[in-house]
């Protein structure tokens, strides 16, 4: 999980910097967000609404936005786009039954332009096929790490 911070790192110095994290509901997002901040796994409740954390990696700021991923809160996830500099999607791999899910949600977060970066939630084979997979043709405007 540090990595993505510590790449992220060589883009940025002293900075804060907005991130919001979203993917469907039970996907892992707010685990994720508190494995950053506190190098642990916690036991979570579903997210209704958001939780929100700032994690500082060598100077840098970034405010931590975990969105709620449940149907009724999708449409509100473009709410949180604005100045948003980076949109963490997660991806429960495997969840084959709800994939076309996620990637509708993908294609709705590429209409508006957005960096997005998709975490290795999986071994790496079966990531680097979804992410072929579920990207398509917009594959310069996402970066995996």
């Amino acid at each position: 999980m540090g990595l993505i911070f510590a790449k992220l790192w060589s883009f940025f110095c002293n900075q804060e910097h907005k991130v919001i994290i979203v993917g469907l509901d039970n996907a892992g997002k707010t685990t994720i967000l508190y494995q950053f901040l506190m190098n642990e796994v916690v036991h979570t409740s579903p997210t209704i609404g958001s939780n929100v954390e700032e994690i500082v990696v060598k100077n840098t700021h970034f405010l931590m936005w975990d969105i709620g991923g449940q149907e009724s809160l999708r449409s509100s996830w473009n709410t949180y786009y604005s100045n948003t500099e980076f949109i963490i999607l997660v991806v429960d791999s495997t969840d084959r039954e709800r994939l076309v899910i996620s990637k509708e949600e993908l294609y709705k977060m590429l209409a508006h332009e957005v960096r997005i970066l998709t975490p290795q939630y999986s071994d790496l084979h079966s990531h680097a096929c979804w992410h072929r997979k579920l990207v398509g043709n917009h594959t310069e405007l996402v970066l995996s790490l």
